[in-house]
């Protein structure tokens, strides 16, 4: 019952036609949210590259499944 209470909302966005606006809005937010708070300073894997330190010339071999 909680997962049918939770589309309610969606479903009369929908019907009431303001679906658009509203999924335009939730983009926003889900970007300003997970993207620029995550990469406001930068790429967070390139940083641990750069911050990685290797100690072998040769790289260790992929496993290959036979």
């Amino acid at each position: 019952m909680r997962g049918a209470e939770a589309v309610l909302p969606l479903g009369s966005l929908y019907i009431s036609g303001d679906w658009d606006e509203y999924w335009q809005f939730h983009l926003q937010q889900e970007h300003k949210s997970n993207h620029l708070a995550l990469y406001s300073s930068g790429i967070p894997l390139i940083k641990q590259v750069l911050k990685a330190r290797c100690y072998s010339s040769t790289p260790p071999p992929l496993p290959i499944p036979v």
